[in-house]
């Protein structure tokens, strides 16, 4: 029998293990007018990098200071290092900035911690001002505090702390022109690993200039196999120009997310094909080790990875991911009809059969998700099974 002081501590270590950890893109969603600083974030992939540090300070900007930095023409590579400027690798809470020792002071920051920076110039210099203002200034800008503190947007004390200040932080250092990453050639590496036809159809179609041109800011592909797109041709062949664009581009994610990172953001995302809200969109879910991609359509499960080399990854799929819309989306059951005392017992089982209005081209598609949806329901009953003996032997 399991010891009850062993399992309190262990329950304890999993409250503490799960409270410790943060998601920066999942904060700063909350706020709209930071999308353009959370999206280049991601982009540069510094929120991996935030989300994998456990003390850590993010100094936001909204999206009209982003505008002006945007305006510079920067390099993603640049931009990382000016966006680095702006990640303390140290807590500091809207309390701490009021209780500063000295009134002043000067902390690292994860471009300091890159090695990019030389001297002092990964350095932040963190002033409480008179009126209760407290200023920001690199260190190798002449000693100015050219951003203020403006409020607090989350805290979870000496884990994260996300502060909103008024203007981006200015780095001559920073902002010195970045070599970019190694060219990545996504088309031979899909040529050489089971993936030529989908690379033959971004070729033909001119998509794939579109998947190129996002691989330095971070891409995810996701590509059905050779035997997949043969199969799925004739469908192919009878869409428009437009639509065969655009189904091609909803199977790439302008932002890289390695197979860890799909798990722990499970949710909506955005695709290469994304024009608008809830345009061209899918979901990705995990249920243990399986990842899938859910279009409303169809559900494809990632069965390898041709390629993870940050900022490109590419994965292997068992399916094509069919948009909703370009294609007829998997019907959502009917709810059971009230009994009637004038309808037969034959007619009532006939109206509820599942395949009396099941369309013809997409019923393996509404078989898998109908099995997909028996696992889910046989998983929640174990998972309760599992909880229940859990208190039972605490009880005892």
């Amino acid at each position: 029998m399991a010891n009850p002081l062993s399992l309190t501590l262990l329950v304890f270590l999993l409250f503490a293990a799960t409270s410790s950890a943060h998601n920066i893109t999942r904060i700063l969603a909350k706020h709209p007018e930071f999308s353009t600083f959370n999206h280049y974030l991601t982009a540069t992939h510094l929120a991996s990098e935030i989300n994998r540090r456990q003390t850590i300070t993010v100094l936001a900007v909204d999206n009209a200071a982003m505008s002006s930095l945007l305006s510079k023409g920067l390099s993603i590579s640049t931009l990382k290092n000016v966006l680095s400027l702006h990640v303390l690798v140290d807590y500091f809470g809207s309390k701490k900035l009021h209780q500063i020792t000295g009134g002043s002071a000067l902390t690292s920051t994860m471009f300091q911690a890159t090695g990019s920076a030389t001297g002092t110039s990964g350095y932040i210099n963190i002033t409480d001002l008179k009126g209760g203002k407290v200023g920001f200034g690199a260190e190798d800008n002449d000693g100015k505090l050219n951003a203020v503190y403006v409020k607090s947007l989350e805290e979870i004390p000496y884990n994260i702390s996300v502060l909103h200040i008024s203007q981006v932080l200015t780095s001559a250092e920073a902002e010195a022109p970045t070599a970019g990453p190694s060219q990545l050639n996504l088309t031979a590496i899909m040529f050489k690993q089971g993936c030529k036809a989908f690379a033959d159809l971004l070729i033909s179609s001119g998509a794939v200039t579109t998947f190129e041109d996002n691989v330095d800011g971070g891409l995810t592909v996701f590509c059905p196999t050779d035997k997949v797109i043969d199969g799925f041709m004739p469908k192919y062949k009878n869409l428009t120009a437009p639509q065969k664009s655009a189904l091609l581009l909803y199977h790439g994610i302008p932002v890289y997310q390695s197979l860890q990172m799909l798990k722990d953001s499970n949710g909506v995302i955005n695709t290469l094909a994304t024009d608008g809200a809830n345009k061209y969109d899918f979901t990705v879910q995990n249920d243990g080790e399986d990842v899938t991609v859910e279009t409303k359509v169809t559900t494809a499960t990632i069965t390898g990875t041709l390629k993870d080399e940050e900022p490109l990854v590419v994965y292997k799929i068992d399916k094509v991911l069919l948009p909703r819309e370009l294609f007829k989306a998997a019907p959502e059951p009917a709810p059971a009809p009230k009994k009637s005392k004038g309808k037969s017992h034959k007619a009532e089982k006939e109206a509820d059969s599942p395949d009396a209005d099941a369309p013809a081209d997409d019923s393996a598609d509404q078989t898998a998700d109908d099995s997909n949806g028996v696992n889910k329901l046989n998983g929640g009953r174990l998972i309760m099974a599992v909880v229940a003996l859990w208190f039972g032997v605490f009880v005892i």
